[in-house]
Protein backbone atom coordinates (compact mmCIF):
# COMPACT_ATOMS: atom_id res chain seq x y z
CA UNK A 1 0.00 0.00 0.00
CA UNK A 2 1.25 3.68 -1.18
CA UNK A 3 1.68 6.56 1.39
CA UNK A 4 -1.28 8.13 -0.06
CA UNK A 5 -2.90 5.13 -0.09
CA UNK A 6 -2.77 4.50 3.74
CA UNK A 7 -3.03 8.49 4.10
CA UNK A 8 -6.43 8.09 2.11
CA UNK A 9 -7.98 5.18 4.62
CA UNK A 10 -6.90 7.18 7.35
CA UNK A 11 -8.63 9.68 6.07
CA UNK A 12 -11.51 8.10 5.44
CA UNK A 13 -11.39 6.29 8.83
CA UNK A 14 -11.53 9.54 10.71
CA UNK A 15 -14.79 10.83 8.45
CA UNK A 16 -16.72 7.84 8.90
CA UNK A 17 -15.97 8.34 13.05
CA UNK A 18 -17.11 11.45 12.82
CA UNK A 19 -20.05 10.49 11.25
CA UNK A 20 -20.49 7.58 13.70
CA UNK A 21 -20.04 10.13 16.37
CA UNK A 22 -23.21 12.63 15.51
CA UNK A 23 -25.26 9.31 14.50
CA UNK A 24 -24.98 8.17 17.71
CA UNK A 25 -26.06 11.65 19.77
CA UNK A 26 -28.80 11.40 16.82
CA UNK A 27 -29.91 8.30 18.30
CA UNK A 28 -29.52 8.85 22.12
CA UNK A 29 -32.15 12.36 21.64
CA UNK A 30 -34.53 10.34 19.38
CA UNK A 31 -34.42 7.23 22.25
CA UNK A 32 -36.03 9.26 24.84
CA UNK A 33 -39.10 11.24 22.60
CA UNK A 34 -42.38 10.21 23.57
CA UNK A 35 -44.57 11.29 21.32
CA UNK A 36 -44.02 10.72 17.03
CA UNK A 37 -44.13 14.69 17.02
CA UNK A 38 -41.48 15.09 19.16
CA UNK A 39 -39.24 12.69 17.80
CA UNK A 40 -39.95 13.79 14.37
CA UNK A 41 -39.25 17.44 15.05
CA UNK A 42 -36.03 16.36 17.34
CA UNK A 43 -34.28 14.10 14.54
CA UNK A 44 -35.15 16.72 11.69
CA UNK A 45 -33.69 19.61 13.31
CA UNK A 46 -30.46 17.17 14.62
CA UNK A 47 -29.86 15.82 11.28
CA UNK A 48 -30.29 19.54 9.51
CA UNK A 49 -27.68 21.05 12.41
CA UNK A 50 -24.94 18.24 13.02
CA UNK A 51 -24.18 17.54 9.66
CA UNK A 52 -25.25 21.48 8.08
CA UNK A 53 -27.48 20.56 5.39
CA UNK A 54 -29.39 22.35 3.35
CA UNK A 55 -32.49 21.54 3.62
CA UNK A 56 -34.44 18.40 5.26
CA UNK A 57 -37.99 17.41 5.01
CA UNK A 58 -40.28 14.37 6.00
CA UNK A 59 -41.96 12.82 2.45
CA UNK A 60 -45.21 10.38 4.53
CA UNK A 61 -46.59 8.31 1.96
CA UNK A 62 -49.86 8.59 1.05
CA UNK A 63 -52.31 6.26 1.50
CA UNK A 64 -50.65 6.44 5.03
CA UNK A 65 -51.06 4.52 8.43
CA UNK A 66 -51.00 7.64 9.86
CA UNK A 67 -53.80 9.12 8.80
CA UNK A 68 -54.89 9.12 12.15
CA UNK A 69 -52.09 11.88 13.26
CA UNK A 70 -52.35 14.14 10.23
CA UNK A 71 -55.76 15.18 10.45
CA UNK A 72 -56.90 19.17 10.54
CA UNK A 73 -56.91 18.89 14.35
CA UNK A 74 -53.13 17.10 15.27
CA UNK A 75 -51.51 19.86 12.00
CA UNK A 76 -49.14 22.08 13.82
CA UNK A 77 -47.36 24.70 11.81
CA UNK A 78 -44.39 22.50 12.27
CA UNK A 79 -46.19 19.83 10.41
CA UNK A 80 -47.17 21.86 7.70
CA UNK A 81 -43.61 23.46 7.23
CA UNK A 82 -41.64 20.22 6.66
CA UNK A 83 -43.71 17.28 6.33
CA UNK A 84 -45.32 16.67 2.60
CA UNK A 85 -47.17 13.49 1.49
CA UNK A 86 -46.62 11.87 -1.62
CA UNK A 87 -48.24 9.32 -3.70
CA UNK A 88 -47.15 5.70 -2.31
CA UNK A 89 -46.20 4.55 -5.35
CA UNK A 90 -43.67 7.39 -5.87
CA UNK A 91 -42.02 6.41 -3.11
CA UNK A 92 -41.37 2.78 -3.59
CA UNK A 93 -40.26 3.93 -7.41
CA UNK A 94 -37.34 6.08 -5.00
CA UNK A 95 -36.73 3.05 -2.68
CA UNK A 96 -37.33 0.09 -5.10
CA UNK A 97 -35.39 -2.12 -2.35
CA UNK A 98 -35.67 -0.50 0.61
CA UNK A 99 -32.54 1.40 0.33
CA UNK A 100 -31.51 5.06 0.18
CA UNK A 101 -31.22 7.06 -2.78
CA UNK A 102 -28.38 9.37 -3.46
CA UNK A 103 -28.56 11.92 -6.60
CA UNK A 104 -27.06 14.81 -8.43
CA UNK A 105 -30.17 14.92 -10.80
CA UNK A 106 -32.33 17.06 -9.25
CA UNK A 107 -34.30 18.02 -12.58
CA UNK A 108 -35.05 13.97 -12.28
CA UNK A 109 -38.06 15.06 -9.59
CA UNK A 110 -39.15 18.11 -11.45
CA UNK A 111 -43.67 17.93 -11.67
CA UNK A 112 -42.81 14.49 -9.59
CA UNK A 113 -42.00 16.33 -6.14
CA UNK A 114 -42.61 20.59 -5.34
CA UNK A 115 -39.57 22.31 -6.57
CA UNK A 116 -39.49 24.57 -2.99
CA UNK A 117 -38.21 21.09 -1.48
CA UNK A 118 -34.54 21.58 -3.46
CA UNK A 119 -34.56 25.34 -3.38
CA UNK A 120 -30.20 26.14 -3.31
CA UNK A 121 -30.09 22.12 -3.55
CA UNK A 122 -27.48 20.62 -5.93
CA UNK A 123 -27.81 17.17 -4.63
CA UNK A 124 -30.24 15.42 -2.04
CA UNK A 125 -30.44 12.15 -0.38
CA UNK A 126 -33.48 10.39 0.32
CA UNK A 127 -33.76 7.99 3.32
CA UNK A 128 -36.83 5.38 3.47
CA UNK A 129 -38.76 5.10 7.06
CA UNK A 130 -40.29 1.66 7.53
CA UNK A 131 -43.39 0.71 9.73
CA UNK A 132 -43.98 -2.92 10.24
CA UNK A 133 -42.04 -3.57 6.93
CA UNK A 134 -44.32 -1.16 4.56
CA UNK A 135 -42.58 1.93 3.53
CA UNK A 136 -44.26 5.10 5.62
CA UNK A 137 -42.06 7.67 4.20
CA UNK A 138 -38.61 9.18 3.14
CA UNK A 139 -36.24 11.70 5.07
CA UNK A 140 -35.09 14.37 2.24
CA UNK A 141 -31.67 15.27 2.66
CA UNK A 142 -30.40 18.19 0.50
CA UNK A 143 -27.22 19.96 -0.12
CA UNK A 144 -25.72 23.17 -1.62
CA UNK A 145 -22.84 21.06 -3.03
CA UNK A 146 -22.77 18.75 -5.93
CA UNK A 147 -20.56 16.13 -4.57
CA UNK A 148 -22.07 15.74 -1.19
CA UNK A 149 -24.52 13.52 -2.42
CA UNK A 150 -22.81 11.66 -5.30
CA UNK A 151 -24.40 8.49 -6.11
CA UNK A 152 -20.92 7.24 -6.20
CA UNK A 153 -20.59 7.21 -2.54
CA UNK A 154 -21.63 4.34 0.17
CA UNK A 155 -25.03 4.63 1.87
CA UNK A 156 -24.19 2.42 4.50
CA UNK A 157 -24.28 5.13 7.51
CA UNK A 158 -27.48 6.35 6.00
CA UNK A 159 -28.94 2.57 5.86
CA UNK A 160 -28.06 2.16 9.71
CA UNK A 161 -29.96 5.70 10.29
CA UNK A 162 -32.54 4.27 8.65
CA UNK A 163 -33.08 1.52 10.52
CA UNK A 164 -32.81 3.20 13.87
CA UNK A 165 -35.28 5.89 12.82
CA UNK A 166 -37.84 2.88 11.50
CA UNK A 167 -37.40 1.11 15.02
CA UNK A 168 -38.05 4.25 17.54
CA UNK A 169 -40.65 5.99 15.04
CA UNK A 170 -42.54 2.45 15.33
CA UNK A 171 -42.65 1.89 19.21
CA UNK A 172 -43.67 5.71 19.39
CA UNK A 173 -46.67 4.68 16.76
CA UNK A 174 -47.38 1.87 18.31
CA UNK A 175 -47.92 3.50 22.03
CA UNK A 176 -49.47 6.22 20.04
CA UNK A 177 -52.18 4.47 17.73
CA UNK A 178 -53.54 2.61 21.08
CA UNK A 179 -53.93 5.63 22.89
CA UNK A 180 -55.70 7.37 19.98
CA UNK A 181 -57.85 3.83 19.93
CA UNK A 182 -58.86 4.68 23.06
CA UNK A 183 -59.75 8.42 22.95
CA UNK A 184 -61.06 8.93 19.57
CA UNK A 185 -63.93 7.74 17.57
CA UNK A 186 -62.63 5.97 14.04
CA UNK A 187 -65.39 6.75 12.00
CA UNK A 188 -65.92 10.80 12.70
CA UNK A 189 -62.33 11.59 13.59
CA UNK A 190 -63.71 13.33 16.96
CA UNK A 191 -63.17 12.18 20.81
CA UNK A 192 -65.16 9.54 22.31
CA UNK A 193 -67.17 9.14 25.01
CA UNK A 194 -64.10 8.05 27.25
CA UNK A 195 -62.49 11.25 26.75
CA UNK A 196 -65.81 13.36 27.19
CA UNK A 197 -66.08 12.21 30.51
CA UNK A 198 -62.56 13.08 31.76
CA UNK A 199 -62.94 16.75 30.01
CA UNK A 200 -66.32 17.41 31.50
CA UNK A 201 -64.82 16.53 34.80
CA UNK A 202 -62.04 18.60 34.45
CA UNK A 203 -64.28 21.84 33.58
CA UNK A 204 -66.18 21.09 36.69
CA UNK A 205 -63.59 21.02 38.67
CA UNK A 206 -62.28 24.22 37.26
CA UNK A 207 -65.23 26.14 37.26
CA UNK A 208 -66.06 25.45 41.34
CA UNK A 209 -62.22 26.30 42.01
CA UNK A 210 -62.61 29.30 40.01
CA UNK A 211 -65.81 30.24 39.56
CA UNK A 212 -66.35 30.34 35.82
CA UNK A 213 -68.95 29.31 33.43
CA UNK A 214 -69.36 26.08 31.86
CA UNK A 215 -72.12 24.57 29.70
CA UNK A 216 -72.30 22.18 26.62
CA UNK A 217 -74.71 21.22 23.94
CA UNK A 218 -76.08 17.82 22.97
CA UNK A 219 -76.29 17.88 19.26
CA UNK A 220 -77.90 15.12 16.98
CA UNK A 221 -78.77 14.44 13.84
CA UNK A 222 -82.38 14.93 12.55
CA UNK A 223 -84.32 12.11 10.61
CA UNK A 224 -81.04 10.14 10.34
CA UNK A 225 -82.98 6.72 10.08
CA UNK A 226 -84.43 7.85 7.71
CA UNK A 227 -81.09 8.38 5.63
CA UNK A 228 -80.15 5.04 6.69
CA UNK A 229 -83.15 3.61 5.17
CA UNK A 230 -82.79 5.68 2.00
CA UNK A 231 -79.57 5.63 0.79
CA UNK A 232 -78.00 3.06 3.01
CA UNK A 233 -75.65 2.57 6.21
CA UNK A 234 -72.34 3.94 3.69
CA UNK A 235 -74.27 7.34 3.62
CA UNK A 236 -75.44 7.47 7.11
CA UNK A 237 -71.60 7.06 8.26
CA UNK A 238 -70.48 9.66 5.66
CA UNK A 239 -73.20 12.23 6.84
CA UNK A 240 -72.05 11.11 11.13
CA UNK A 241 -68.52 12.26 9.32
CA UNK A 242 -69.49 15.33 7.53
CA UNK A 243 -71.55 17.00 10.59
CA UNK A 244 -67.97 15.79 13.17
CA UNK A 245 -66.08 17.59 10.70
CA UNK A 246 -68.23 20.74 10.12
CA UNK A 247 -68.72 20.73 14.37
CA UNK A 248 -65.00 20.76 14.24
CA UNK A 249 -64.45 23.34 12.18
CA UNK A 250 -67.42 26.05 13.69
CA UNK A 251 -65.91 25.44 17.55
CA UNK A 252 -63.64 27.51 18.75
CA UNK A 253 -60.36 26.52 20.09
CA UNK A 254 -61.43 26.08 23.24
CA UNK A 255 -64.31 23.86 22.91
CA UNK A 256 -64.10 20.24 22.31
CA UNK A 257 -66.61 17.68 20.01
CA UNK A 258 -66.99 14.44 20.74
CA UNK A 259 -69.21 11.74 19.56
CA UNK A 260 -71.57 10.61 22.76
CA UNK A 261 -73.45 7.95 20.74
CA UNK A 262 -74.86 6.57 17.15
CA UNK A 263 -75.59 9.92 15.76
CA UNK A 264 -75.14 11.87 18.80
CA UNK A 265 -72.74 14.57 19.65
CA UNK A 266 -71.90 16.61 22.60
CA UNK A 267 -69.79 19.93 22.20
CA UNK A 268 -68.49 21.16 25.21
CA UNK A 269 -68.10 24.80 26.02
CA UNK A 270 -65.40 26.52 28.31
CA UNK A 271 -66.44 29.41 29.89
CA UNK A 272 -69.42 29.82 28.15
CA UNK A 273 -72.87 31.01 29.87
CA UNK A 274 -76.26 29.27 29.11
CA UNK A 275 -76.94 32.39 26.61
CA UNK A 276 -73.35 31.92 25.36
CA UNK A 277 -74.34 28.16 24.28
CA UNK A 278 -77.70 29.22 22.85
CA UNK A 279 -75.84 31.39 20.50
CA UNK A 280 -73.57 28.96 19.85
CA UNK A 281 -76.60 26.08 19.36
CA UNK A 282 -77.98 28.45 17.24
CA UNK A 283 -75.44 29.35 14.77
CA UNK A 284 -74.02 25.39 14.52
CA UNK A 285 -78.19 24.50 13.49
CA UNK A 286 -78.21 27.58 11.00
CA UNK A 287 -74.48 25.97 9.69
CA UNK A 288 -76.29 22.79 8.55
CA UNK A 289 -79.69 23.97 7.44
CA UNK A 290 -77.20 26.65 4.51
CA UNK A 291 -74.58 23.92 3.86
CA UNK A 292 -76.31 20.39 2.68
CA UNK A 293 -73.78 17.65 2.83
CA UNK A 294 -72.16 16.70 -0.92
CA UNK A 295 -73.47 13.61 -1.76
CA UNK A 296 -73.07 11.34 -5.21
CA UNK A 297 -72.70 14.81 -6.99
CA UNK A 298 -75.55 16.69 -5.84
CA UNK A 299 -76.08 17.69 -1.97
CA UNK A 300 -78.37 15.81 0.52
CA UNK A 301 -80.48 18.05 3.52
CA UNK A 302 -78.82 17.60 6.89
CA UNK A 303 -80.10 19.32 9.44
CA UNK A 304 -79.42 19.00 13.38
CA UNK A 305 -81.15 19.66 17.09
CA UNK A 306 -79.06 21.04 19.87
CA UNK A 307 -79.83 20.79 23.73
CA UNK A 308 -77.97 23.21 25.81
CA UNK A 309 -77.68 23.06 29.22
CA UNK A 310 -75.27 25.39 31.71
CA UNK A 311 -73.24 24.17 34.79
CA UNK A 312 -74.46 25.97 38.17
CA UNK A 313 -71.46 24.45 39.87
CA UNK A 314 -73.48 21.72 41.54
CA UNK A 315 -74.55 19.45 39.25
CA UNK A 316 -72.67 16.66 38.32
CA UNK A 317 -71.71 15.18 34.92
CA UNK A 318 -74.73 12.92 34.56
CA UNK A 319 -77.50 15.31 35.44
CA UNK A 320 -75.77 18.45 33.31
CA UNK A 321 -76.05 15.85 30.33
CA UNK A 322 -79.44 14.79 31.05
CA UNK A 323 -81.00 17.53 31.16
CA UNK A 324 -79.08 18.88 27.90
CA UNK A 325 -80.86 15.57 26.94
CA UNK A 326 -84.07 16.33 27.84
CA UNK A 327 -83.93 20.60 25.85
CA UNK A 328 -82.36 18.56 22.67
CA UNK A 329 -86.02 17.25 22.76
CA UNK A 330 -88.10 19.78 22.89
CA UNK A 331 -86.22 21.57 20.36
CA UNK A 332 -87.01 18.23 18.27
CA UNK A 333 -90.43 18.39 19.07
CA UNK A 334 -90.92 22.03 18.45
CA UNK A 335 -89.56 21.51 14.91
CA UNK A 336 -91.77 18.82 14.43
CA UNK A 337 -94.63 20.77 15.06
CA UNK A 338 -94.34 22.86 12.08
Amino acid sequence: MSQSQLEQLIENSRVNEAISRKLFAIETKILSCTSSKELLQTLLTLIKDQFSLNSIHLLLAHPTPLNYLLSNASQSQWHQANTRQVDATLLAQIHPNSKPLLTDDLCFFDGILPQQLFNGASSAAFIPLQLEGKLLGSLLLTDGNVERFSPQLGTFHLEQLAVKVSLCLSNVLIREQLEYMANYDRLTGVANRRLMELTIAEELSRQKRYGVPFSLLFIDCNKFKQVNDTYGHDCGDQVLAYVASQLQELIRETDRCFRYAGDEFVVTLASQTHEDALKAAKRLTNFFIENPMPFNGRTLPITISCGVAESDGKQTMESLLKKADEQLYRHKNLQLSY
